[in-house]
């Protein structure tokens, strides 16, 4: 019979993983701290060491212990990728933008003067009803997804003072100086800023938003690493899904965007005045008035009036229209009135009486 003092294992077997070597000691898995024994077993026999081997054969476990260096590293990892984002205003876009959020792993809460609380259980958001409620959970952004000439009202409206004094405030409005300036108006210099504006909506994204332009303009960011990075990881958002991400100036977006958009957005609406209609002989030129028409005519008029109203460059992208309008209509109808002055004074020649011959005057007058 093997005595207990004879069983004891040697030093020499307990070796540690060098794949662990640099992490501390107190913080190593204990399935990584044991290998099977040294040839050290060899002076029992081989029917006793393999008795041995087995009852001391410690296997990997797959689960992470609350030790585990390793586990622990990647669940920070993992929640330094993820966000707790507010949505102040949960109608379509911000629905939209929701979807998103929510498949992306990101906390998604939303606030909204109407309720949408059953779409938001459907969505996976959890929804407040009051601002004050949402404001004390603490977002780590706070998303303003409102209408343009509501921005002010709604940014008004929330108790600042129940948020961490470094919360991101972005906003998604298809004009970009007005929030700019609301911002750095009503926030808190502690408040960081980013101003964006995808451009594409419910109906052109909904197939996907890859190689759609993203423009975004970092206001007011805090030096610190947790704050850049917070900033990096929304805009990453869009990156991951293939967004075409263009860094640009509000002022240098605003001037784009009124002939970009607000045109594009008064050449729709005024198709729709129109009684146009699908016909059997469709040209593409005409089918894309028509999707024209269809796209913009789904937006709300409290957007194309924010296009216009909130956007300096807008008016004088208005007027170019209306000379270019006049110009081609005087194109026409001078190239028309050179026609019918042609074509006029053509039949008053073939209406002119025959001339009188002056030698047979001159007879005449001579035999009187």
């Amino acid at each position: 019979m093997i005595s207990v003092a004879h069983t004891m294992l040697p030093l020499s077997c307990l070796q540690v993983s060098k794949t662990r070597a640099d992490m501390p000691l107190g913080l190593r898995p204990i399935s990584h701290c044991f290998h099977r024994p040294s040839s050290s077993f060899s002076a029992f026999s081989p029917s006793k060491q393999s008795s041995v081997r087995r009852s001391l054969s410690i296997r990997a476990i797959d689960a992470a212990q609350p030790f585990d260096y390793e586990a622990q590293l990647y669940e920070r990892s993992e929640k330094s990728v993820k966000l707790k984002i507010a949505i102040v205003g949960f109608g379509n876009f911000g629905q939209f933008l929701a979807k998103t959020l929510v498949r992306q792993g990101h906390t998604v809460l939303a606030h909204s003067r109407s309720n949408y609380s059953d779409i938001a259980t459907k969505l996976g958001v959890s929804f407040y009803s009051d601002p004050h409620d949402l404001c004390e959970e603490h977002p780590e952004v706070i998303l303003l997804c409102s209408s343009i000439i509501s921005t002010e009202s709604v940014l008004k409206s929330l108790p600042l003072q129940r948020l961490k004094r470094s919360t991101l405030f972005v906003d998604v409005l298809s004009v970009k100086e007005m929030p700019r300036h609301l911002f750095l108006e009503f926030l808190p210099p502690e408040f960081d800023i980013l101003c964006t504006h995808p451009m594409f909506g419910p109906e052109s994204g909904k197939n996907g938003w890859a190689g759609l332009p993203f423009v975004y303009d970092k206001v007011r960011i805090g030096d610190e690493e947790s704050r850049v990075s917070r900033c990096t990881c929304f805009l990453n958002i869009f990156a991951l899904e293939g967004c075409r991400m263009v860094e640009m100036s509000c002022a240098e977006h605003d001037r784009h965007a009124a002939g970009t958009q607000f045109i594009t957005h008064f050449i729709g609406r005024t198709l729709g005045k129109i009684d146009l209609d699908w016909t059997p002989i469709n040209t593409k030129g005409y089918e894309t008035l028509l999707n024209l028409r269809d796209n913009t005519s789904g937006d709300s008029f409290e957007l194309f009036y924010g296009l216009f109203m909130y956007n300096k460059n807008a008016l004088e992208q208005l007027e170019r229209l209306d000379l270019a309008f006049e110009s081609v209509k005087k194109q026409l109808f001078g190239h028309l009135h050179h026609i019918l002055r042609k074509q006029l004074f053509q039949n008053a020649e073939g209406l002119e009486p025959p001339q009188r011959n002056n030698s047979n005057v001159d007879e005449s007058s001579q035999r009187q």
